[in-house]
């Protein structure tokens, strides 16, 4: 998408002021929606919109062989489908450059923050572990679908349950057992992307303003002691972050999650 040069100025004019053309101010968020059990064939899925941009999210398991560097740990995997039907900029074929940035930046959120106690998915050291697939769907893009995947994602494991094993038969039931995926709720954290518009640090992009701004820094946040505590950090675009900037998107991190973390935390855990 080409945002015109003369829109492009607007856009930052406007934030000079501390407003966004849908009525937002820059540290806020689109409203966001969730709906679970959108897929039956998974052991959890979600749909997550926030705004337009809408994500579909499924955790699927199987059984696997652990690696050999790590015999008693269960395995994790997160791929991303960025299709037409969610932007004409999006082609048909194998991963592209950002289905894979995005699928790696939710990854590492997930993974650097230890929510999933693979200790627990191991069935029998050195042979048998569970592994858990994350799929995630782009169904619409108007901005932010990393902020958006990121939280999809989350859903879906924290309402994942494990299947059914049949460890004399050596063989997975096609039905849900009562065990939720093993998580530790406390190291849960949620996927924070801020751009940089002229002197502007904003959260929540729509797709005229992803498309025009200077940078993107995207952090993965828990909570340590009731304070934010960053797990992961992906960078993108061109421009260079200054240490004013730095600063500045420091504030505004603590200050979006002091607002939405207790949000987030309800959407991921609560049934």
């Amino acid at each position: 998408m080409e945002v015109p040069n003369v829109q492009k100025q607007r856009i930052i004019e406007y934030l000079k002021e501390g407003k966004r053309f849908d009525g937002r101010e820059p540290q806020d968020y689109r409203d966001i929606k969730v709906e679970l059990g959108i897929s039956k064939s998974s052991e959890a899925s979600c749909s997550v919109k926030f705004g337009k941009t809408e994500v579909y999210a499924g955790v699927k398991m199987a059984l696997v062989t652990p690696y050999p560097d790590s015999p008693d740990e269960g395995t994790m995997m997160v791929s991303a489908e960025l299709s037409p039907m969610a932007s004409e900029d999006f082609e048909l074929g194998p991963p592209k450059i950002n289905s894979i940035e995005l699928a790696r930046i939710v990854d590492r959120g997930i993974r650097e923050s230890k929510l999933i106690d693979v200790k627990k998915l191991c069935v029998k050291e050195g042979e048998k572990v569970w592994s858990v697939f994350v799929d995630i769907i782009a169904i619409n893009d108007d901005g932010n679908l990393l902020d958006v995947a990121g939280l999809a994602a989350l859903i879906a494991i924290g309402h994942a349950k494990l299947p059914v094993y049949d460890e004399k038969e050596d063989k997975i039931e096609h039905e849900l057992s009562k065990d939720s995926l093993p998580i530790d709720k406390e190291a849960a954290s949620f996927n924070i992307t801020l751009h940089k518009i002229g002197d502007q640090i904003i959260v929540d992009p729509n797709l005229e303003e992803e498309e025009i701004s200077d940078y993107r820094i995207s952090l993965a946040v828990a909570s340590k002691k009731g304070k934010p505590m960053i797990t992961s950090i992906q960078k993108g675009k061109e421009g260079t972050i200054s240490s004013e900037d730095m600063e500045k998107i420091l504030n505004t991190l603590e200050e979006v999650w002091n607002k939405q973390f207790d949000n987030i935390l309800k959407l991921v855990f609560e049934k």
